[in-house]
């Protein structure tokens, strides 16, 4: 498995534990296929080094943080510092979903809030069947959820920038050591501390990426009629809805909007729908 790429060289997790640094074969590069964290291979290591010979076929692969073969993606939403961005949430999921990811959602920094707030947040994405975690490194509260989570399997940690995802990351694993930031006071947002993705073994078994902060996401390559399911709570109601393929917005017989209108469906989830279906008609038009 790729760990990592710097500069035309891969730090490379073989399967016996050991980590070599290799490069691609020449065949490799003109195939197109640009080498990804998380990519398997298979390695020549004649003459000492390593030579990637191949990149085998990905199961998955997300757009931006670039990263292949990856079983869930753990958002980590600061509640404060910089404050919760639910379009920012809304946006992550949806990339998850289109990617048919497990995307749990770590509510952090819980330290900063008083005990109660956020908990309507909570219970919105806890009833659209999401798995909701509260935690806090400086509280040490929800680590052991978190380690259990990421056991065994791939992980991708996103997240804007000062959501404290490196932070929770060390709190986790100590040996990592990875950097982290304050909040910028004139910007009042995160300062990116993690430069690359890096995928790290795990102790406890499974690798994990502390990825790129991250403020805007593009939806690419998502057709507008693929959001609605998107969105699993709209993509239920719209089955109900009197029109095939209706987008729920002024539509008859929509039960999306019936929703919203008997207050069943959560305000800045719609709102949010609705901004990112603009976004990609928008980019269709050019």
């Amino acid at each position: 498995m790729v760990l990592k790429g710097i500069g035309g060289f891969y730090t490379v997790y073989l399967e016996d534990g050991q980590k070599i640094t290799c490069t691609p074969r020449g065949r490799v590069k003109k195939a197109g296929m640009n080498l990804l964290a998380g990519d398997r291979v298979m390695v020549d290591r004649a003459g000492g080094g390593g030579t990637i010979e191949e990149i085998l076929p990905r199961r998955t692969e997300l757009y931006r943080p670039a990263i292949a073969n990856v079983d869930q993606v753990v958002i980590v939403m600061a509640l404060k510092k910089p404050d919760l961005n639910l379009f920012l949430l809304d946006r992550l999921l949806v990339l998850a979903e289109d990617q048919h990811l497990d995307a749990p959602i770590c509510l952090n920094k819980m330290d900063l809030v008083k005990p109660g707030d956020f908990r309507e947040v909570a219970e919105t994405y806890r009833g659209i069947g999401y798995r909701v975690l509260k935690s806090s490194a400086l509280l040490s509260r929800g680590i052991a959820e978190i380690r259990e989570l990421l056991r065994d399997k791939v992980s991708v940690v996103a997240g804007p920038s000062g959501a404290g995802k490196s932070t929770l990351l060390n709190r986790l694993f100590p040996d990592l050591q990875l950097k982290t930031a304050d909040i910028s006071s004139k910007l009042k947002r995160g300062r990116h501390t993690t430069r690359h993705v890096e995928l790290i073994p795990l102790d406890s078994g499974g690798v994990v990426a502390d990825t790129p902060g991250f403020d805007q996401l593009k939806v690419k390559g998502i057709p507008a009629a693929n959001l609605p399911f998107l969105f699993p709570e709209i993509g239920r109601l719209g089955e109900e809805c009197r029109f095939k393929g209706c987008l729920h917005r002024r539509e008859p017989g929509c039960r999306v909007r019936e929703a919203l209108a008997a207050g069943s469906l959560a305000v800045s989830r719609y709102d949010n729908y609705m901004g990112l279906l603009q976004e990609i008609e928008a980019e269709r038009s050019y």
